[in-house]
């Protein structure tokens, strides 16, 4: 390595399914006192958001970049991309929410990316938490840090990036 090739190590803040207030009235705030002891520099919300204001309040602890879930509001759907493609340190991180049967869900996210070169792809949906390393490429579904229909756990995730690497792992929420 040379002189300019400092590798630090980057933590970011994951959610999806936060489906306020359908699930729930507001965000757990749990969830900002992890992202802000965590010390994230960056926030992304696998979809199914639902409002605006989900979005506001985490943009007091770092920057948020979302996509567009299936149970999004019309104004979050004319302004949220369906997937996207965050570059962190050297690493480029998919995001999207997916969609369909949970089965064959991580085969469909996969695909979703195909061909675009991503070190981890980051997506929700299935409310399931997930961390899976295929070849060398990290799956990472977060869970939902709201709601229990699913999986017996409310979770939130954390991403740790230094250079192309990316490690994920899952907070339990109260």
């Amino acid at each position: 390595m040379g002189a300019g090739d400092n590798i630090i190590m980057v933590r970011i803040g994951v959610l999806s399914d936060t489906h306020i207030p359908v699930v729930a009235p507001r965000l757990p705030e749990g969830i900002l006192e992890v992202f802000e002891r965590e010390g994230v520099s960056l926030i992304l919300h696998a979809g199914d958001v639902v409002v605006q204001r989900v979005l506001d309040q985490l943009l007091g602890v770092a920057p948020v970049r979302a996509v567009m879930g299936n149970m999004d509001a019309p104004p979050l759907q004319q302004v949220l991309p369906v997937k996207d493609i965050v570059q962190m340190d050297r690493a480029r991180i998919g995001l999207i929410h997916g969609w369909g049967s949970p089965l064959g869900l991580v085969e469909r996210v996969v695909d979703a990316f195909s061909g675009e070169d991503v070190n981890c792809i980051v997506f929700g949906h299935s409310h399931v938490p997930l961390n899976k390393r295929v070849g060398d490429v990290l799956l990472f579904n977060p869970g939902t840090p709201t709601d229990t229909r699913f999986t017996p756990t409310k979770t939130l995730g954390i991403l740790e990036v230094e250079g192309v690497q990316v490690h994920g792992r899952h907070v339990p929420l109260p």
